[in-house]
């Protein structure tokens, strides 16, 4: 009885405390989920600048572009970057996290991939050992001035902040560039080659040329958009005037969508143009003595070695010879779990002589990158925002920070000029750098990059007609000028695409002696596809082949038969050729939407394939075979819903994704185009459009699609540069946190 109730006793002290363990665990998990999911307003107000800081009114033209006028370049960087958070937040704060290396910790695991590479590139390490020394004083306060201007915004609007990013620095702006800019020479698709299950490349050795530049490692992401820029000199044009064409075509939504904007200080700053959230200045544009325009290009920009590895020692590796160490250090990463519930995460980083170095199963490789060691860009931005010169711009672009891109240029003197930039690495001669390079030999290791001045460019031609459209830098002009190919070593990767867009500038200019600015601006509103790109061959190919015995197949094929390469609204013929191609399975095809259109063969049966596909998409979603093209290729936004002409590698370029309702609705390609005209005594007149608005993610505004049915009509607006004009056309007005 005795033990029976010492056993009793015993159970029930032990329920006690189970009871008292299990309420402490209740307790706990209640706190946690409570710090989990207890909203946060945090006290920006210290951010809001003091009254007298900044000196800067922001005018909004009725189209709802901001004009900043500034006393100095500082106040003008200031309001532009309140007036960008204006119209697009959301964005920009999007840039920020990334170069903060904060998206595991707002998102999740799925993103934290991304803060580890910011790591081990050691962006940050970078932006902050050389902010002080490799930015000058005016370029580092531009930048501060552009984050205090979000800041402002981000003290007056707590709602739509996201927690823990702010403030935003200058260093942070700086981060934004070097984080991404690598991004568009395809930096990113030679890292997931690295991450593959097993090895992507051929290890080349001594003696190895064959390479083949359109193999090379880096095949830029957005090359697929294709870009636009072609200038007039004042000896082709009917009246001695100087037009040009900036016409970048990128994603419509997202962090490298075009914005519009003009910048004025008293300091001498004068550009209006484009620019990408998260960017303190004009990318590209034109102020009242100049211009310039990129495009995408692909030298070859990035290099992967394989290391030789000890084989009693795996932190070491082989160059030259003798067994050196790997740097190792660990990355922390924070990472999201539960609400505001974080974990840190270690991640080990590699670091040999090339540079980032990672292990592999199947080897362990190090990657060296164009401008690994940069930090300028927007310095070499800014220099460029203000030059007034031919010269000066030269200058400018002679820094080599910014590490790729066709240039288009023309100004008020009646310069013209095309120019291949990169900042491409002076390799040794024999190797295959298009594959992978043996990484234990300094004849591999590059230090050094080809000058500015020693890559390809034609200036003022004889045809007074410089383009580029994603091509080559060997067709820039027509008559002669052009470059010399032989000139220039297949080392620096240099591609050979030609794009439809290219053939048909080329077309159109060397057919008309005398341009006038309406011929100009028709000339960039094309709708047809060159008769030398490889469009009719592929017409040809589908059309004369063994078609299966359907009528509606037969339809189709007469259709194309009959298509006279225009992309206008009322074809019959677009809207099998784009479906037909966007159907097609060939591994040998890269990407239709991008340089395919001329040099990329397609096999018949890949193509018939096709047209089946297409022919089956239009019966089940329209049920029959005639489908005008404007019914398919759509405009969308919000409530505006409209027909658009033009299609891929078109001068017009329209690229759509596929809606479950069976319409292309537009998602890149004509964005912001921006015609300039220098009138033959030097004055300068421009005309826009957006194909969506100002307000970019402002729903409610009246300028979130207010543009677009101009877009739509293939129409310009007018770009209102002088102050007067401006506030004749003005719809408010304002200093910064005052609306």
């Amino acid at each position: 009885m005795i033990k029976q109730r010492a056993s009793v006793g015993r159970f029930a002290a032990w329920r006690r405390l189970g009871l008292r363990i299990g309420l402490a665990l209740l307790v706990t998990a209640v706190v946690i989920l409570l710090y989990a999911f207890w909203p946060v307003n945090e006290d920006l107000s210290d951010l809001i600048p003091p009254d007298g800081r900044y000196h800067v009114e922001i005018l909004r033209d009725t189209w709802g572009v901001p004009h900043i006028f500034g006393q100095t370049d500082a106040d003008t960087a200031y309001g532009l970057g309140y007036a960008h958070a204006e119209d697009d937040f959301f964005t920009i704060q999007q840039t920020f996290i990334a170069a903060k290396g904060l998206l595991g910790q707002v998102y999740g695991p799925d993103s934290a991939p991304i803060d580890y590479v910011l790591g081990w590139l050691r962006i940050r390490e970078r932006v902050e050992t050389q902010y002080e020394t490799s930015l000058s004083p005016e370029v580092r306060t531009i930048v501060e001035a552009y984050a205090a201007g979000l800041n402002h915004y981000a003290a007056l609007h707590p709602d739509e902040t996201i927690p823990g990013l702010y403030p935003v620095t200058g260093q942070d702006v700086v981060a934004g560039f070097a984080q991404r800019t690598p991004l568009f020479f395809g930096l990113d698709g030679a890292l997931t080659e690295l991450f593959a299950e097993e090895r992507q490349r051929t290890l080349t050795t001594k003696g190895d040329v064959s390479q083949a530049p359109s193999t090379a490692v880096s095949r830029p992401p957005v090359a697929q958009y294709g870009s636009n820029t072609f200038a007039v000199a004042p000896t082709l044009s009917a009246n001695g005037e100087t037009f040009f064409a900036i016409n970048a075509h990128q994603p419509w939504e997202g962090p490298v969508a075009w914005y519009e904007a003009h910048l004025h200080s008293e300091e001498g700053w004068d550009m209006v143009g484009g620019t990408f959230p998260g960017a303190p200045l004009i990318l590209h544009g034109h102020n009242r003595d100049l211009g310039w325009a990129f495009t995408v290009n692909s030298p070859d920009l990035v290099d992967v070695f394989v290391l030789d590895i000890n084989p009693d020692n795996p932190n070491q590796y082989r160059f030259d010879g003798e067994w050196r160490d790997l740097e190792v250090w660990d990355v922390p990463i924070k990472v999201k779990l539960l609400g505001r519930l974080t974990w840190t995460v270690q991640q080990e980083a590699l670091w040999s002589v090339y540079g980032p170095t990672v292990r592999q199963p199947h080897g362990t490789y190090a990657i060296r990158y164009a401008g690994m060691d940069e930090i300028r860009y927007v310095e070499q931005w800014f220099r460029m925002n203000k030059a007034a010169s031919f010269d000066e711009w030269q200058a400018a672009m002679s820094m080599g920070a910014i590490p790729m891109f066709h240039a288009g240029y023309a100004d008020k003197e009646g310069n013209i000029g095309y120019f291949y930039n990169g900042r491409i690495p002076r390799r040794a001669e024999g190797y295959d750098w298009s594959q992978y390079l043996p990484g234990d030999t300094s004849e591999t290791l590059w230090t050094e990059y080809v000058p500015f001045a020693e890559l390809p460019r034609v200036v003022n031609p004889p045809s007074g007609f410089i383009q580029n459209a994603n091509s080559n830098p060997f067709i820039a002009t027509f008559g002669p000028g052009n470059p010399d190919p032989s000139a220039y070593s297949p080392t620096l990767g240099i591609e050979d695409r030609v794009s439809s867009r290219s053939l048909r500038l080329l077309e159109l200019f060397a057919a008309d002696d005398s341009v006038t600015y309406d011929e100009f601006i028709a000339y960039k509103y094309d709708l047809f596809y060159s008769s030398d790109s490889a469009v009719p061959q592929w017409v040809e190919q589908v059309v004369n082949a063994d078609l299966p015995d359907n009528p509606n197949i037969r339809q189709a094929a007469a259709i194309l038969r009959d298509w006279d390469l225009q992309t206008n609204g009322d074809s019959l013929g677009t809207t099998i050729f784009v479906l037909m191609m966007t159907m097609v399975d060939d591994h040998d095809l890269a990407d239709y939407a991008g340089d395919a259109l001329t040099n990329t063969p397609i096999s018949t049966a890949a193509l018939v394939d096709g047209l089946e596909l297409a022919v089956d998409f239009l019966q089940e979603h329209y049920g029959r075979i005639d489908v005008p093209w404007s019914e398919v290729n759509r405009l969308r936004r919000g409530d505006v819903d409209l027909g658009l002409a033009g299609a891929p590698d078109i001068l017009h370029a329209v690229y759509g994704d596929l809606t479950e309702d069976g319409r292309l609705r537009g998602a890149a390609g004509d964005s912001y185009v921006l015609l300039v005209a220098w009138e033959e005594d030097g004055g300068v007149q421009a005309q826009s459009i957006h194909q969506f608005g100002s307000a970019t993610t402002i729903p409610h505004s009246p300028h979130y699609a207010d543009q677009a049915p101009l877009f739509a009509e293939r129409r310009l607006k007018p770009v209102w540069y002088n102050e007067a004009d401006i506030r004749a056309h003005l719809e408010r007005a304002y200093p910064p946190g005052k609306n």
